[in-house]
């Protein structure tokens, strides 16, 4: 049967790959991806055919990984952080779908996780992860989830907040996020490039955030109504007595 794997490289540095990454891509004799995240990959695995494509040209991708694998090569797909989480896993499934092909997903460490730790433990109670991304899902829809996490009180992951076209996105979020009564100076960070060259590490309060100069590699968090900042670190209580 042919295989792909869907391989999570995880936020950049090579350190926070995992060694199930390392063995899938060891395994390839193609490695296929966007050519950032191809470029974050260590030097052994440099002299394996790699195979990249623009952003939003994640079918043609898919179609290349699925050409390789049906003459007879184990290609790896890579993707950030972790391939399910926004990642190629799930069209990978769908293209695939019918074929012989065998998917195998391997998990890295997603955004949320390795940008959670930098900041100290914003996710220690519930939380949750929305895209400001609208090129695949609508604005009104990423609204409706932003409104909801705030009226549940929930830890917010924010991926995508912003880009050169999409300016302002995380602007946008947060006046949602205040008409659903999240306080202005709610305790919030951001990590950008999380564990790459140029990471940088901010916390303080939703409204300086929502002012800051982030882009697509940012990840943006903002607490709940028990999150507290401790010695410049984002902490969210479990609730122990």
């Amino acid at each position: 049967m042919n295989r792909i794997y869907a391989v999570g490289i995880g936020p950049g540095s090579e350190n926070m790959m995992t060694a199930e990454c390392r063995r899938a891509l060891s395994e390839s004799d193609v490695i296929v991806g966007y050519p950032v995240y191809l470029g974050l990959l260590p030097e052994e695995f440099a002299g394996k055919k790699q195979i990249g494509t623009p952003m939003r040209k994640e079918k043609e991708r898919c179609r290349m990984a699925i050409s390789e694998a049906a003459g007879g090569r184990t290609v790896a797909v890579v993707s950030s952080g972790d391939a399910g989480v926004y990642g190629m896993a799930g069209l990978l499934y769908e293209m695939a779908a019918g074929s012989d092909t065998d998917i195998v997903v391997v998990p890295g460490i997603t955004a949320a996780v390795s940008g959670a730790a930098k900041l100290g433990s914003p996710l220690t109670n519930d939380f949750c992860v929305v895209s400001l991304s609208d090129a695949l899902t609508p604005w009104e829809i990423i609204e409706k989830r932003l409104r909801a996490a705030a009226e549940g009180d929930f830890v917010l992951a924010i991926y995508n907040p912003q880009s050169k076209a999409r300016k302002d996105y995380i602007k946008k979020a947060a006046e949602i996020l205040y008409k659903a009564g999240v306080e202005k100076d709610r305790p919030a960070g951001y990590v950008k490039n999380i564990g790459r060259e140029g990471e940088e590490v901010f916390t303080g309060r939703l409204c300086e955030v929502a002012e800051a100069d982030i882009d697509m590699f940012t990840t943006v968090f903002v607490g709940n109504s028990g999150t507290k900042l401790l010695q410049g670190k984002l902490v969210t209580p479990r609730g122990y007595k």
